[in-house]
């Protein structure tokens, strides 16, 4: 995991800090939101923290109107 970014560890932090008793649904604005990102930032990121990340699974769940993504601790 030596080969992320500053901004992946801090999406990485709020995900395993807000799913620490289980699991958790989130949309990308919402995270976006909560750490002064863009939404198209968190979006593009989270399927490539997926797989380099040991600490959560991240799973696209559902699309209506923007992407839901199932966060789950590894």
């Amino acid at each position: 995991m030596s080969d992320i970014t500053d901004e992946d560890r801090r999406i990485l932090a709020y995900l395993r800090d807000s799913v620490s008793t289980g699991e958790g649904y989130f949309r990308s604005k919402n995270i976006a939101e909560a750490l002064g990102l863009s939404s198209k930032q968190v979006g593009a990121r989270l399927p490539y923290l997926d797989e380099k990340s040991d600490e959560v699974e991240i799973e696209k769940w559902g699309r209506s109107r923007s992407t839901t993504w199932r966060v789950t601790l590894s």
